[in-house]
């Protein structure tokens, strides 16, 4: 059987073009998720590694889609060899059937991850950027006006750390910086 993934990175984004590819591939069954690739606990890639019995072959439309770094597409291909199925990768032509498929599919995992690791890099420098031009502040603070009383009622041992910071509905962490803040 032939199966599709189809992952795009936002709602907004549209799956149409993957969808046409697998219509003209004859793909049987297909799964679509819609939402970041950064790891890949994505609910319809563990539905389809689930899904797939030996003799099966996975098709997606490019790397990108199926794994953001070397080591998870690895890892992902290693798991469907396991099962005895094959991995196919349309827009850099990788069939793992074949030696030079697998070993092509080690190279363009690093050049996925490479373009990946520079796209996260001109990011962070834009933003230094935006920072030092006054243009980039950052998150707003969220202003809880009954941050103060909490933290007293906690600090008089009244409430546990835990309890004010389900009141306040804070993490851990967020709430110990702000209490630290409060100090200065």
């Amino acid at each position: 059987m032939q199966v599709g993934y189809i992952r795009i990175s936002t709602v907004g984004q549209n799956t149409a073009r993957q969808e046409v590819l697998m219509q003209e591939l004859g793909v049987e069954k297909v799964f679509i998720d819609r939402m970041s690739g950064k790891n890949t606990d994505r609910p319809q890639l563990k539905e389809m590694m689930a899904f797939v019995r030996q003799g099966d072959t996975v098709i997606v439309e490019s790397i990108s889609r199926f794994a953001r770094n070397t080591k998870d597409l690895l890892e992902l291909v290693e798991q469907l060899t396991t099962k005895g199925v094959e991995f196919v990768s349309r827009k850099e032509a990788i069939d793992t059937t074949t030696p030079t498929g697998k070993f092509m599919l080690t190279i363009f995992g690093a050049v996925a991850e490479l373009e990946r690791e520079y796209i996260l890099q001109r990011q962070a420098e834009g933003i230094a950027i935006a920072k030092s031009n006054g243009v980039y502040k950052g998150r707003r603070p969220v202003i809880r006006p009954d941050f103060e009383p909490v933290v007293k009622l906690w600090r008089s041992r009244k409430i546990t750390a835990t309890d004010a910071m389900k009141r306040l509905d804070m993490k851990p962490s967020t709430f110990y910086r702000r209490v630290k803040e409060m100090r200065l």
